[in-house]
């Protein structure tokens, strides 16, 4: 087809074609840009899911500001942080978060080589704190904004918000607790309105509590009939106003998990290596005061967001770095994988998100990245490797994927690892410096509390006030549980290969992998040949 020449005229009125048209589009633009939506991310620091009514109806911890998020938005039943490569959870869950990626394809802080991919450039890119968060959301057009702990995080990441005011602040006062935190983000939002910013905003709101030490405040602490117990001699006073028990409660783990000396296990201020039923329900109303602060000082940013007009056009989203034991399964931290600790709390609210909702999600923390991008029109990075969700936050699915994979190996290698797909969960456990293998397999529609033979025991019984059912167990050596156990190891095995997980257990194969140099060893790894992503 011959090309048709343009007369002077005619390029003319083309050129005002063109013009009107790209007009237009920067018109449209503009004004997308005028409505994109706000976000809101609040995280906590180290809170199980079942300290809230919206997981645990029987909690005694108020946190209506939360109930009303929940109401009014969507509840995630099944969101995991993937779990840990060092004894500081935290590290490798608020890596995931700002980066998108999975476990073993992320740095830890500098200097510290927990993860043995960290000099492989191809599966830990050198240059990833470009492609996270605030990065993207920067070149976005956003307004990026941050408050939280000092501290095991992502700095490389952290400083790249526009705004940023860390403290760690775990202190009984609003100076030196919670409120601190709440007033970064006002204080933003005062000067947002002040200079009648119009750019739409990313705040990452985070806590440093209720991480120990949880010296809630004066009358909250009272509310929850606690006190700041530091006498190791003696036990805390009981008292009837303290939150009860946890159902799985047990006065110590009954074998050694791989990490029983971590720190959060033998040296929380207030409970050391105690597990006696004063000292735990003394723990948990220290939490609760600290948990029910948290809520309060998310009701004055979203009192503020209301007042200034901008609540109805922000997402926002709750949830916690990981979970935490305090006395259920004999424990207290959160390096393990049962359920309480492995899972988070994740509540959402926000436009075009169902009221009163709930999803069973099967979103890792990782997935947040790639579905605030989605949410804000922003290209996810190419570095991420999560899943956006937001099909389940406009009801259009209920999970994002079948089987999630955890991992805690912050101790003795190769530590634990679990698999859960559908109502089954298969945790295993192996050191080898103590030649411990233990193999847990539960049903959790049938033991959502994965109860353990050693919660039958009648003096456990008499305490928890619980008495579980026959079947209420670890099912690994029943024989009626063959056929599934060998599924749930195959499905372990499989997860494991694809997340380039360089440790292999006891009844795997080794795949001609080296184990790892531990860390305190070289500060490097040794490999025969560098795992390839799968």
């Amino acid at each position: 087809m011959p090309l048709i020449q343009l007369n002077p005229s005619m390029k003319f009125a083309f050129l005002l074609i063109l013009l009107s048209l790209a007009a237009q589009g920067l018109t449209q633009d503009a004004s997308a840009a005028e409505n994109r939506p706000n976000i809101l991310f609040i995280i906590a620091d180290d809170q199980s899911p079942f300290d809230l009514k919206v997981y645990n109806p029987d909690s005694t911890l108020q946190t209506p500001h939360l109930d009303a998020l929940a109401a009014g938005g969507m509840v995630f039943d099944a969101a995991h942080h993937m779990g840990a490569w060092t004894g500081g959870v935290c590290t490798p869950s608020r890596h995931m978060v700002m980066s998108g990626r999975t476990l073993w394809h992320i740095p830890n802080k500098p200097g510290r080589v927990n993860n043995p991919h960290i000099t492989n450039p191809v599966l830990v890119p050198p240059d990833l704190a470009a492609f996270t968060l605030p990065a993207v959301f920067n070149r976005g057009g956003y307004d990026t904004v941050r408050t939280c702990k000092n501290g095991n995080s992502f700095e490389a990441a952290n400083k790249l918000f526009a705004v940023r005011s860390d403290k760690t602040r775990r202190g009984g006062t609003d100076e030196t607790g919670s409120a601190w935190h709440a007033e970064q983000v006002l204080d933003y939002l005062k000067e947002r309105e002040a200079s009648k910013d119009a750019d739409p905003f990313l705040i990452y709101f985070g806590f440093s509590h209720p991480h120990d030490v949880r010296d809630g405040k004066p009358e909250l602490l009272a509310k929850y009939g606690a006190v700041n117990h530091t006498d190791k001699s003696v036990l805390p006073p009981a008292d009837s106003r303290q939150p009860p028990l946890p159902p799985n409660y047990l006065p110590g783990h009954p074998f050694d998990n791989t990490h029983m000396t971590v720190r959060d296990e033998v040296n929380v201020s207030g409970v050391w290596n105690k597990r006696d039923p004063r000292t735990i329900r003394n723990e948990l109303g220290r939490e609760f005061a600290c948990s029910e602060n948290i809520d309060i000082q998310i009701g004055r940013v979203l009192e503020k967001l209301e007042a200034m007009g901008e609540l109805d056009n922000t997402y926002i989203f709750y949830t916690a770095d990981h979970g935490m034991a305090i006395g259920r399964h004999g424990l207290q931290g959160k390096q393990n994988l049962y359920e309480h600790t492995w899972r988070v709390p994740f509540i959402a609210k926000g436009p075009g998100i169902p009221s009163n909702s709930h999803v069973t999600g099967n979103i890792y923390l990782l997935d947040v990245l790639p579905t605030l991008c989605d949410l804000a029109g922003i290209d996810s990075p190419p570095t991420t490797e999560g899943t956006s969700f937001k099909p389940l936050l406009e009801g259009n699915s209920d999970s994002v994927r079948d089987v999630l994979y955890g991992v805690y190996c912050g101790g003795a290698k190769p530590g634990m690892r679990c698999v859960k797909q559908g109502d089954w969960k298969l945790i295993k456990y192996e050191s080898s410096k103590e030649n411990l293998r233990e193999t847990q397999l539960f049903n959790l529609a049938e033991n959502p509390h994965e109860f353990l033979q050693q919660h039958h025991d009648p003096n456990v019984m008499a305490v928890s006030g619980i008495k579980p059912s026959e079947s209420q167990t670890n099912l690994a050596d029943d024989p009626r549980f063959a056929v599934k156990l060998a599924e749930m190891e195959a499905l372990l095995l499989a997860e494991m290969r694809r997340h380039d997980d360089p440790y292999r257990m006891w009844n795997q194969p080794d795949d001609g992998l080296t184990p790892p140099a531990r860390a305190s060893d070289s500060g490097t790894k040794t490999r025969k040949r560098p795992i390839k992503a799968r």
